[in-house]
């Protein structure tokens, strides 16, 4: 199933829009209400109370479902194995390892099973490094995530070229949306002793050369190391 696909915009006009935005007046309406009579208060009343018991049920049925698909951490659980990823330069599909890293498999599924990704760029190009995204808007703005994941770098898997990984903070425990594909073999994103690494969850397994693509792009124009134009993921599709 494909999520939200952003409606087609041309990447050249991306940074006027979000310019546009940016200089647009907000405006805010006053709505004004016409009185009613006693009893149609009554009834409006009755009425709101209705819904707001049923919208409480309804998100309690879905947090319970969401709970149980992203929480579970046992990698059983999870049946997605692939997902694909369709940006501005081409179709790009990964490989998932639930059995390796579990948690951060179902943490990286529930953002692109909500959406989140759609949208986002890939705002950080090193060549012969990574590929990041996962996080910004075309016009830089970070988006709100859900909360961290637990560091799973110990699992055996290494950074690799083409694995891709959890981007954090220098907390090992501090990933929660982005992520980036490697390059090259970055060896001293692995563990170290007793200092974790950056957690390896899948692989691009089609459309490495559109990864490679985007280290081509021309960069530096309004972010260092953002390309000029901005890499969008246009849809993402999850699948068995």
């Amino acid at each position: 199933m494909t999520l939200n696909p952003v409606k087609p915009v041309k990447r050249s006009q991306a940074w006027k829009i979000s310019q546009n935005r940016r200089n647009s007046p907000v405006s805010s309406h006053i709505l004004c209400a016409q009185p009613r009579c006693r009893h149609s208060w009554k009834m409006s009343c009755l009425r709101l109370v209705l819904l707001v018991g049923m919208a409480l049920l309804s998100l309690s049925s879905m947090s319970q479902v969401t709970e149980t698909a992203v929480t579970g951490g046992a990698s059983s659980e999870i049946t997605a194995r692939h997902v694909e990823l369709k940006t501005d330069l081409g179709i790009i599909l990964i490989e998932l390892f639930p059995d390796k890293a579990p948690a951060t498999v179902a943490n990286f599924l529930r953002y692109c099973n909500d959406g989140f990704y759609v949208g986002t760029i890939f705002h950080r190009v090193i060549p012969g490094f990574v590929v990041q995204g996962g996080g910004m808007t075309f016009d830089f703005v970070k988006k709100e995530t859900h909360d961290p994941v637990v560091n799973e770098s110990n699992n055996g898997l290494k950074n690799r070229r083409g694995t891709l990984s959890m981007a954090r903070l220098p907390d090992p425990d501090s990933a929660t949306s982005q992520f980036f594909i490697n390059l090259n073999r970055n060896r001293h994103l692995d563990p170290q002793k007793d200092q974790p690494g950056y957690t390896v969850f899948a692989r691009v397994i089609e459309g490495m050369d559109v990864v490679d693509k985007m280290t081509e792009e021309p960069q530096g124009k309004y972010r260092a190391q953002a390309p000029d134009l901005p890499i969008r993921i246009l849809a993402v599709t999850v699948k068995p």
